[in-house]
């Protein structure tokens, strides 16, 4: 259960959230503008991008269920604000657990202060749940080594000024050859560009990246030639886990809005609350959110206690994220014809919660993962 620091911490983001965040993303989100610089500026000042960073390196120093309350809360107001957030979050994290001492006191202060955004490409236009084939390849040199191929759905690829960038340096190595590189992406080869007309996450930037002899030195290498796939696993868990705790703050948000709307809007002269059928979907809502909430928390407390929790986090995933499709549809039914407009966040809910059964490893990937964790059988693998 959480601890009365936890409660704290919930407390205080709800109340940023209502007052800055809740008002403003229907009209933004509607317009397909940014999230604007005073919110970003106001979620460094609360440590929100360093929430899990060691105090040392400007962090609060918090432990992973913090960091899913937090992003419940920011994503219950609008998801885009918490994708932004988690982004940092990950790619700090894996600079805390293999970066060199001199990696992380350059960047991790930055990145908690929100100085520095960041992106993590891993995903390639052929190459998305086969994760250890990647074509982008990084050539050894004299100084260093020179990276060339292509990237894409990259979460803030046209705002990082560093980029976590993997490749393979010896295709005869398969995912033994592969590396991750810190990349500064305002030198020259390294080219973005925004994909446009997404359904959902209007205000969180997806791009691709173009790659053309983009130089490094070997300190820029995080981890070591071999480090590559492990580093790639390890965002993959990470980034399940804050994608499942997002779609924990769509669960709720859909219920709270439900429960809200119920009460106000009458039909047959009494609100609609009192009729069996609505209270039955908004049960439904309620127990898929506490159901996802329980398992998030669970994969939280096994990465607090160092443990092994790439199972329980693909279950917290899978359910989480199956569970905000079907609240925010359950939500619109809810609101019958008000919620298919954008008057009310539900719709908003309904299209940023669709992508979330794909990033990070779709669903199906996820049921593939907890099946080979039961039977010892790695499906993924051609017999």
């Amino acid at each position: 259960m959480p601890s009365a620091e936890h409660e704290e911490i919930r407390r205080s983001v709800r109340d940023f959230v209502d007052r800055e965040v809740a008002p403003i993303a229907n009209d933004l989100d509607r317009n397909n503008q940014e999230i604007p610089e005073h919110i970003l500026r106001k979620m460094a000042e609360l440590g929100y991008f360093g929430v899990t960073f060691p105090v040392e390196s400007g962090g609060l120093g918090l432990d992973y269920v913090s960091m899913a309350i937090v992003t419940e809360e920011l994503s219950r107001g609008w998801l885009s604000v918490g994708s932004v957030m988690t982004r940092n979050l990950i790619t700090g994290g894996l600079l805390v657990a293999h970066g060199t001492p001199h990696q992380k006191k350059e960047l991790l202060p930055r990145i908690a202060r929100g100085e520095l955004m960041t992106a993590a490409a891993f995903t390639e236009p052929d190459t998305g749940s086969d994760a250890a084939n990647q074509k982008t390849r990084a050539q050894k040199t004299d100084s260093g080594w020179v990276i060339n191929g292509a990237k894409m759905w990259i979460s803030m690829a046209n705002y990082a000024k560093v980029a976590l960038i993997f490749a393979q340096t010896n295709p005869e190595l398969g995912y033994k050859g592969l590396a991750c590189f810190l990349v500064d992406t305002d030198q020259p080869g390294y080219t973005a560009q925004t994909i446009e007309h997404k359904m959902g996450l209007h205000a969180s930037d997806t791009g691709s990246i173009s790659l053309e002899d983009v130089e490094v030195s070997d300190d820029d290498m995080l981890g070591e030639v071999g480090d590559g796939f492990k580093i790639a696993m390890s965002n993959l868990d990470s980034g399940r886990y804050s994608v499942a705790a997002g779609c924990v703050g769509i669960c709720r948000g859909c219920v709270e809005e439900s429960v809200a709307y119920a009460k106000e809007r009458e039909q047959f002269g009494r609100p609609i609350a009192s009729f069996q059928l609505v209270q039955a979907m908004i049960a439904d809502m309620v127990l898929k959110t506490d159901a996802s909430r329980m398992l998030v928390w669970r994969a939280g407390w096994l990465k607090d206690q160092g443990r092994p929790n790439t199972l329980e986090t693909s279950v917290a995933k899978l359910h989480a994220t199956e569970a905000s499709l079907e609240c925010a549809n359950l939500a619109i039914q809810v609101h019958g014809g008000a919620g298919y407009v954008d008057d009310h966040p539900v719709e908003r809910y309904f299209r940023d919660a669709r992508v979330t059964t794909l990033y990070e490893g779709t669903s199906q990937i996820q049921k593939l993962i907890i099946g080979r964790a039961m039977t010892g059988v790695n499906a993924l693998v051609p017999s």
